[in-house]
């Protein structure tokens, strides 16, 4: 992203200021917050799918694979397994409520900071273990560090963004877990050919290289502005860092909008009464509906267990690990392509055309397992690649729509007094549902065989009607006045437009 000294205009007449290279690098750092959460995903799937790793720590699983009579669709079924790859959302859904103190008590940099924190102990223990339990452990510790950086970090980004460009820079946390997904990919291809069985150490140690930035990384970032009003009062402070970070000294008139979102409402302690209130209705169901249809899209499915996935179908281990690092790059590069688009075209025609994307893909490849893989052997050559280029569709689709709009849209749409609150619940039901989609797609899969991608699909069809009819569109608004996207919206209006005319009167 280049520096630019253009200065740009909102609609109220605003002066947003310019991208510095200030802002930039500031971006960055937070948003490797968002590559330990993709190292973490890309990284379970491929060592869960490494036989000296199975061998060590879910030996049963390795006899199971090893059994030419085995069922295809239930080789891997194991709950200890499972358990294993979802023990961190348990700690991440308990985290982010906690998160959610700290984020709004002492700021956005102290929750990032603790995340890269817990997140190196976990690989520690991970990479050093010699048990399942000692593996579990490390995976809570992870959780911990997810939970706090999926807490703070798209807050962040949001606070921190042009009001023009808030779409392309929150995008960049989603652009960040492709990056650390595939990075992890990539690792997982190479220390699966380690002689002696101890790639899969190597694989889960170099998790603390992007945490080690972080940790050190935040520690040098600047509050954001929205933050320091809302904990301090400090306006002067403030200010200064508006006019560092627009690159300009005329930030008066963006100060005053976010002293205005911040006054008579920081002194709220009650935030999760508050969230309940009439008025903020439309931002409570979107906290919870985006993150529940987020993790129904399946795409978890297709990224912690892309190898084993791909392993059923009749690849093998090698050629498995490199498929999965195929989608990894579909995935990032239209993350990447997302960001030009994003404040172009809007958030909801981007989920339209990712719906679609998704639907008829799933559709593809769970017709095809439906009559050519059956419960013994594999596919042919033939199919096996069409189900590989039918997931690569399938990921470009999430990784233009659902996967960076899941953590911008949510990140954008609550008022200043709500915002840590909203994001921590946002943040809470995401793990709810990827820990239960976690613990139980091995088992839907041995049993629903190759329904699952139907069932998923059809979770594609309703998120996509649900956007058309209820998600406002956010782009190009103002964090201070968004409120007004949802006065004039063709349903929410009905409940939250007679509210918002009494508190004008009242003010």
């Amino acid at each position: 992203m280049a520096v630019v000294g253009l200065a740009i205009a909102s609609g109220n007449g605003q002066n947003n200021g310019k991208i510095t290279i200030y802002v930039v690098l500031s971006c960055m750092m937070a948003a490797m917050g968002g590559v330990i959460f993709g190292y973490d995903i890309g990284i379970t799937g491929g060592v869960t799918s490494m036989e000296p790793f199975l061998k060590k720590f879910f030996h049963k699983v390795y006899l199971k694979k090893e059994d030419v009579k085995a069922n295809n669709y239930c080789v891997f079924d194991s709950q200890l397994l499972t358990s294993f790859t979802s023990s961190l959302y348990v700690a991440g859904l308990l985290t982010s409520f906690f998160a959610s103190y700290i984020t709004k008590a002492f700021g956005r940099k102290p929750s990032i900071v603790a995340g890269g924190a817990a997140f190196l102990a976990g690989t520690a223990l991970g990479g050093a273990a010699f048990n399942v339990y000692m593996l579990i452990v490390g995976r809570l510790l992870l959780g911990v560090g997810v939970g706090f950086a999926n807490q703070a970090v798209p807050l962040y980004l949001s606070e921190m963004a042009l009001p023009r460009l808030r779409g392309a820079t929150n995008n960049g946390f989603q652009l960040s877990i492709g990056i650390g997904a595939l990075s992890a990919n990539l690792i997982n291809y190479g220390t699966e050919k380690i002689e002696g069985g101890w790639g899969w150490r190597v694989s889960l140690a170099m998790a603390a290289l992007p945490a080690s930035v972080l940790t050190l990384g935040a520690l040098f970032l600047p509050e954001t502005p929205s933050s320091l009003i809302q904990r301090n009062h400090d306006h002067q402070k403030a200010k200064l860092l508006l006019q560092r970070i627009r690159g300009m000294e005329d930030v008066q008139a963006e100060l005053d909008d976010l002293i205005k979102a911040s006054s008579s409402k920081t002194n709220n302690k009650q935030s999760f009464k508050t969230i309940l209130k009439r008025r903020y209705r439309p931002q409570l169901v979107m906290a919870i509906a985006i993150p529940f249809f987020q993790q129904v899209t399946g795409i978890n499915v297709i990224a912690f267990y892309a190898p084993l996935l791909f392993r059923t179908i009749g690849l093998g281990e090698s050629a498995s690990l490199l498929s999965a690092v195929m989608t990894g790059v579909v995935g990032t590069g239209s993350t990447f392509i997302s960001m030009f688009i994003v404040d172009k075209l809007g958030r909801k025609t981007l989920f339209m055309i990712g719906g679609i994307q998704m639907f008829a893909s799933q559709c593809i490849v769970g017709g095809i397992m439906t009559f050519h893989l059956k419960d013994h052997g594999g596919l042919s050559k033939g199919y096996a690649y069409v189900v590989l280029v039918m997931i690569c569709i399938y990921v470009a689709g999430f990784g233009w729509s659902w996967g960076p709009l899941g953590w911008l849209v949510p990140s954008e749409i609550f008022p200043l007094e709500i915002r840590s609150v909203g994001q921590s619940i946002t943040v809470a039901v995401s793990f709810i549902f990827t820990f239960i989609v976690a613990q139980t797609f091995l088992f839907m899969l041995c049993h629903f065989r190759s329904g699952i991608f139907f069932f998923f699909g059809g979770w594609v069809v309703v998120m996509t009607i649900f956007v058309y009819y209820f998600l406002p569109e956010t782009k190009n608004v103002p964090l201070e006045q968004m409120e007004k996207v949802w006065q004039e919206h063709w349903f929410w209006k009905r409940i939250v437009g007679e509210t918002s005319d009494k508190r004008e009167i009242q003010i």
